[in-house]
């Protein structure tokens, strides 16, 4: 790994590492996509999982070899747990939903990731915004706000969860006064269970702001 002639921070990469990224930059200078190439990419990423370029040149490895996308989601699925705040491997996953046109199994393991004891991540910002990016773009709004609520059941604090169903109502309702008034209610016995609940008072100053309610 060259980090110059003259690099402010230097950096003690391993053997290893150094090796990879230096047969990766041959491979990606010369357009390469090969199985070789591919197997390379997954050496690369298991040494460092944030290197933006390594997954974009993998997607194109995969395409031009015709691989099959959904074992590609699989393969990152098994990545998630050890790597659960990367960009890169949650806009892997989007990007192999994008090829697949979606999946079945996509919003049961995002229900399983922010559930899962060991993880402790129920409010992990990645997982929920892709989340939001799948409900979205494949239409699965039912049944959302019921996940929303067995979230705040576990954790009536969890800011992440309220902010999905204020996603949900803007996004399936015309956000017009009896659908407020009904959030109102709602979100006045959370305030109940737990008055000083930051979350809560967050969700009921959006709903009603500038509306008079």
């Amino acid at each position: 790994q060259d980090d110059g002639p003259d690099p402010v921070v230097p950096i003690n990469y391993s053997v290893e590492f150094t090796e990879a990224m230096d047969y990766f930059r041959a491979v990606l200078q010369a357009d390469e996509r090969s199985e070789r190439a591919l197997d390379l990419t997954e050496k690369v990423i298991a040494l460092n999982a944030a290197n933006y370029t390594v997954w974009g040149f993998r997607r194109d490895c995969i395409d031009a070899l015709g691989k099959d996308w959904a074992e590609e989601l699989m393969w990152v699925t098994e990545l998630a747990p050890d790597n659960p705040k990367n960009y890169q491997i949650w806009h892997h996953r989007r990007c192999c939903l994008k090829k697949l046109g979606g999946h079945p199994d996509e919003l049961a393991f995002l229900d399983d990731f922010l559930t899962d004891e060991e993880l402790e991540d129920a409010k992990n910002y990645h997982a929920w915004a892709h989340r939001q990016w799948v409900v979205k773009e494949f239409g699965l709004w039912e049944g959302e706000l019921a996940f929303v609520e067995r979230m705040l059941e576990m954790d009536i604090r969890n800011n992440s969860a309220y902010n999905q169903r204020m996603f949900v109502i803007k996004h399936t309702t015309d956000m017009g006064r009896p659908v407020r008034e009904r959030e109102v209610d709602w979100v006045l016995q959370k305030i109940a269970q737990v008055p000083n609940n930051d979350s809560s008072w967050a969700y009921l100053r959006g709903v009603v702001a500038g509306q008079g309610l």
